[in-house]
């Protein structure tokens, strides 16, 4: 029942990936390919959507880490709430775990950021962290989404709710990025206007 749940919540992030991959692509040959590509089965549907959402929240994100001013990356709306600069270093931190056991790969032995790190650096391992996640989602399969694998402190879970996981956080950080953004009077990159 937990992984049928589970399921459900990553199938409404991929349907909701793939409507937004849908509204920016204009109508071309290709984009009429790829439609007429995903109405036949797909060998691994779980790790393609992931593949598919990957590539969205990836600009997003970045994008949005982009947007906020270097001396804004100390912002936090509340005191009760972590900075800008601590939400990039969670966002690394959370791709380099969860897309490495969704992918059943090694996480990365990347040099440790702080959240008082320079804009520059917090940037450049953010895009690190999408890129290993690109590597190792590009060689993942669904065949070991059943095998158990430690989360959250040394419990075990199915391998396919690392993947849940990580597609979630892309939404909840892009979701916290613009927030964060926005009360700070910059428009997020996903509500600029279309070019």
């Amino acid at each position: 029942m937990k992984l049928t749940v589970a399921a459900l919540l990553f199938a409404a992030c991929a349907i909701s990936a793939l409507g937004q991959a849908q509204t920016s692509t204009p109508p071309t040959s290709a984009a009429t390919t790829t439609a007429a590509q995903n109405a036949t089965p797909v060998k691994d549907p779980v790790s393609t959507a992931l593949r598919m959402m990957l590539s969205i929240r990836q600009k997003n994100i970045l994008s949005a880490i982009d947007a906020m001013p270097a001396e804004k990356f100390s912002y936090k709306p509340t005191a009760d709430q972590m900075t800008f600069g601590h939400l990039v270093v969670h966002i690394i931190e959370s791709n380099d775990n969860f897309c490495a056991k969704a992918a059943d790969v090694p996480a990365p032995k990347a040099e440790e950021v702080k959240d008082t790190d320079s804009k520059d650096k917090l940037a450049a391992a953010a895009k690190t962290s999408f890129d290993f996640c690109a590597d190792a989602l590009g060689k993942m399969t669904d065949a070991k989404l059943g095998d158990s694998v430690e989360l959250f402190g040394g419990k075990q879970y199915p391998r396919a709710t690392a993947a849940l996981v990580v597609a979630s956080a892309w939404a909840d950080h892009y979701g916290t990025a613009a927030m964060y953004l926005r009360l700070n009077n910059i428009l997020p990159p996903s509500a600029q206007p279309k070019k």
